[in-house]
């Protein structure tokens, strides 16, 4: 059931500056945050050597920093989901972002490897409140039926920022410095935080009260666990994990990839990934109306197959300008997916916040898994290691026809089974 507060379908405008009953102003607000957030949390990668010289620490060290982000920030969301049900999306979103431009600015201070890593994980806790927060604000107040093109803009932003953060990362650290890129991102949160003061203040007030006694963790743990009771949500959650496991898998070693195949230097590599996020941030809300007017049923298995048909190709001896646009077409498999997944995690029954939490969560842990499997794969060899994830992919594409055949557009949210 959609909350008694949520608006009646609008014709939402095309553009970034308004969708559905979001007030003006804050999809575009919200769409910067999440481009933002994700550009900092993957410019570390590219310039580990660069701070493990820094510190007079090893890459293999300070490559802690990264799953110090990413588990954690996985993690929290199973927090700040049922905070936001209780508490309202704005306040959440003000403190996470504010949380976030204070630790960013911080990290460029840090003296050692072991502070750095600490900071990372402090920030991963704080800004963890913003993107999967948005996300349920937009199940909040867009219907169903015009979701699927907002979420685009936020999953676009994502990609986005995840190929402009590696990018800047290799490009931008020998003229800024590594402080130079957290301060250039903390200033970014900062002129957001003032934004989001003024343009969150009309959100409406929380489903629950707020001033009544705080939920046991026994309740909340009971609303996570009947999300997944749902014959819906375990195949969504499932097939989140899944899709995180295969792309996550396959992006976090192709920088090594690259070096190895083409023989890239640092600038090459960053060139190269900045293609990843560029199919997603231009048509992330364009395929979300697709997923809008014709259901995920199909979009969902297409695009694990695409994901797939990409790491098959990668296994191949391609010529540079070939596996440049296969990067390219793997991320567009990833929008293809991911955002769909969520928009149906949004029209889950039960608390939202709660709902969206799980799903990152999820994600997240997932994306940590993924590296790990394609690190105990690389052994046999990239191409033997990208064979297994194709192979394993194509398998879940086919998997996803009968899944997900429910999920059309006049499947209501009321009708539609589990």
């Amino acid at each position: 059931m959609r909350p008694s507060h949520a608006p009646k379908p609008t014709t939402a405008p095309a553009g970034p500056g308004s969708g559905g009953g979001l007030p003006r102003g804050v999809l575009a607000l919200l769409t910067c945050a999440a481009f933002v957030i994700f550009a900092q949390a993957f410019m570390i990668a590219p310039v580990l050597p660069r701070l493990a010289a820094a510190f007079g620490s090893t890459p293999g060290m300070v490559g802690l920093a990264v799953p110090a982000y990413l588990i954690p920030y996985g993690v929290m969301t199973l927090v700040w989901g049922p905070a936001s049900d209780r508490l309202g999306r704005r306040p959440v979103i003000l403190a996470s972002l504010a949380a976030f431009t204070a630790l960013t600015a911080a990290t460029a201070l840090a003296p050692t490897a072991g502070a750095f890593i600490a900071l990372r994980l402090a920030t991963a806790i704080g800004a963890s409140g913003v993107v999967p927060i948005a996300l349920a604000l937009v199940g909040d107040l867009v219907p169903f039926a015009q979701r699927g093109r907002v979420l685009g803009w936020l999953f676009g932003a994502m990609a986005g920022g995840i190929a402009v953060g590696s990018s800047a990362g290799a490009l931008a650290e020998p003229a800024v410095g590594w402080q130079g890129l957290f301060l250039a991102a903390a200033a970014a949160g900062l002129l957001l935080l003032l934004a989001a003061v003024r343009a969150l203040r009309t959100l409406p007030a929380p489903a629950t009260a707020a001033g009544t006694a705080r939920p046991p963790v026994r309740r909340v743990a009971a609303g996570y666990l009947a999300l997944l009771r749902l014959p819906r949500g375990r195949r969504t959650y499932g097939y989140v994990a899944l899709n995180a496991v295969l792309h996550s898998g396959v992006y976090t070693w192709l920088g090594l990839y690259l070096e190895r195949r083409f023989d890239l230097g640092s600038v090459g590599i960053g060139l190269a990934l900045l293609g990843y996020g560029i199919p997603g941030f231009l048509l992330g809300p364009a395929i979300g109306h697709l997923a809008d007017r014709y259901g995920r049923a199909r979009i969902i298995p297409a695009g694990v197959a695409l994901g797939a048909t990409c790491a098959l190709l990668l296994a191949a001896p391609l010529p540079l300008a070939a596996g440049v646009t296969v990067v390219a077409a793997l991320s567009l498999g990833y929008d293809m997916t991911q955002p769909p997944l969520g928009g149906i995690v949004t029209d889950l029954p039960g608390h939202r916040g709660q709902a969206m939490g799980l799903n990152v969560f999820t994600l997240f842990t997932a994306f940590g898994a993924g590296s790990l499997l394609f690190q105990t794969a690389l052994p046999l060899g990239f191409s033997t290691a990208l064979v297994l994830f194709g192979l394993t992919a194509l398998a879940a594409a086919a998997l996803a026809v009968p899944l997900f055949a429910t999920e059309r557009p006049h499947f209501g949210a009321a009708r539609r089974p589990g």
